[in-house]
C-alpha cells in the first residue's frame, strides 16, 4: 500500500515517536510510506524520525492555529500527495482538518485515519462530530480509556474506532548485559539495586512522589540509589528538593540520554509513576521490551496492559507509602525481579512490539481502503 502519515509536532513527543515507529515498521512490511512533518523541525523531529528508520520524509508548513494562507498552501500540496496515496493517517487536529480539505481538493476518496494520542477529551461540537463521525474512516485510540471517552462524547460509531496500544522497538530495546561504566555514571551501588525513572522532568511525571518514597526507604534503613534520566523545566526545583530531603548521596540527575537502551540495561528497577494518564505511555513498553523489572502507577496504558505481580509491580498513582513498600519488596527479592522481567519481555514480543502494532494497523488500513 501507499501510505501517508502526517505529524505537526514541533518536538519529539510521543505522537511523533508513534508515527515514526509505525512508518518504519510498515516499511519493513513492504509498504511505500511517507511521513510529512512540520517544516523547521529538522533537528527536533525529522532527524529523530530518520534515526528511527523512516526513509521518505516530506515537509509542510503545518502552522499552529488557523493560518488561512499557509493552510490553503498546505491543503494544495497535500492534495497532490494524496493522489499517490491509498491511506492518509493524521496524528493531530491540525493535519486532520487539512487532510480532509486536501481529500476534497484531490478528487479522490482517500480514507483518512486519525490517531488520538492524548486523554484530553474532544469537544463534541457539530464540527468535530462531522470530522470524526463522517469525514474520517477510522480513529485509532492508544488506550481503551481514550476510545471509551470518544464513544461517550457521541463523536462516532463504535465500529469506527479501535484501540491499538504499545509500540516499542523490540530489537533495539531488548535484554542485554549492563555496561559497568554506564552503571557507574548513573550512580549504581554494588550493594543495592539501581532504580531509575526515565522521563522529562515535569510535575506530572511523579518525581516528587519518588523522592518521598526514597526518604521513607531511608527512614526504614534502606538506601538504594535512584537516578532520574531526562531533562525538563523542573530540574532546578528537583535539585533543591533532593538537597532539602538529604538525598543528594542517593538520588542523581543524569540529564538527556542519547543511548536510552544502554541506560535501561544499566538499571535494576524501572519506574513509571505519573500522577495521571499520559496516553500512549511509550516508556512503559520500552522498559518491558528491555526486560527491566518495572514498578508502575496504575494509570493510562499501564493500568490496561500490566498485571500486578506478573509482568510488573503496580501501585496507586501518587501514593508514596505504597511506592516505598513496593520498592522495598522488589529490591529485596531478586527472584521477583527476574520473574517479572522475563514476563514483561514476553508480553511485548507477543502483543506490543512495533512489529505487532504495524501488523494490526496494516489490517485496519486494508479494511478502510477496501
Amino acid at each position: 500500500m501507499r501510505i501517508l502519515h502526517l505529524v505537526s509536532c514541533r518536538g519529539w513527543s510521543s505522537d511523533a515517536y508513534w508515527a515514526a515507529r509505525v512508518c518504519t515498521e510498515l516499511q519493513r512490511r513492504g509498504h511505500a510510506v511517507t511521513l510529512a512533518c512540520r517544516e523547521g523541525t529538522e533537528r527536533l523531529v525529522i532527524d529523530r524520525a530518520r534515526a528511527e528508520g523512516v526513509e521518505r520524509i516530506q515537509t509542510l508548513t503545518l502552522r499552529s492555529g488557523f493560518r488561512p494562507r499557509a493552510d490553503v498552501a498546505d491543503a494544495r500540496r497535500l492534495a497532490a500527495l494524496l493522489r499517490d496515496a491509498d491511506v492518509v493517517h493524521a496524528h493531530r487536529g491540525k493535519e486532520h482538518w487539512l487532510a480532509v480539505a486536501a481529500a476534497r481538493l484531490s478528487g479522490r476518496p482517500v480514507p483518512i485515519v486519525r490517531t488520538r494520542h492524548i486523554v484530553q477529551a474532544v469537544r463534541p461540537h457539530p464540527g468535530n462530530r462531522w470530522l470524526y463521525g463522517r469525514a474520517t474512516a477510522l480513529v485509532v485510540a492508544v488506550t481503551e480509556s481514550i476510545r471509551r471517552q470518544c464513544l461517550a462524547a457521541g463523536l462516532l460509531a463504535a465500529d469506527r474506532i479501535v484501540t491499538v496500544r504499545g509500540g516499542a522497538d523490540a530489537e533495539r530495546y531488548r535484554p542485554r548485559p549492563a555496561d559497568p561504566e554506564m552503571r557507574r555514571r548513573l550512580g549504581a551501588d554494588v550493594a543495592a539495586p539501581l532504580i531509575g525513572l526515565v522521563g522529562g522532568l515535569r510535575t506530572m511525571k511523579g518525581h516528587d512522589v519518588v523522592l518521598d518514597a526514597a526518604a521513607r526507604l531511608g527512614a526504614a534503613g534502606l538506601h538504594p540509589p535512584f537516578v532520574f534520566v531526562g531533562r525538563g523545566p523542573m530540574e532546578a526545583r528537583l535539585r533543591s528538593a533532593i538537597a532539602r530531603a538529604g538525598l543528594a548521596d542517593r538520588v542523581s540527575l543524569a540529564g538527556f540520554a542519547p543511548d536510552l537502551p544502554a541506560v535501561m540495561a544499566a538499571l535494576d528497577v524501572g519506574l513509571y509513576v505519573p500522577l495521571e494518564s499520559e496516553g500512549m505511555s511509550r516508556v512503559v513498553f520500552e522498559y518491558l521490551a528491555a526486560g527491566i523489572p518495572l514498578v508502575a502507577a496504575r494509570v493510562g496504558a499501564a493500568a490496561e496492559v500490566l498485571t500486578d505481580g506478573v509482568d510488573a509491580v503496580v501501585v496507586p498513582a501518587g501514593d508514596a507509602p505504597a511506592l516505598a513498600r513496593a520498592l522495598a519488596r522488589v529490591c529485596a527479592d531478586a527472584a521477583l525481579r527476574e520473574r517479572v522481567a522475563g514476563a514483561a519481555r514476553r508480553l511485548v514480543v507477543e502483543r506490543y512490539s512495533g512489529a505487532r502494532v504495524a501488523e494490526t494497523i496494516e489490517a485496519h488500513y486494508a479494511r478502510v481502503a477496501a
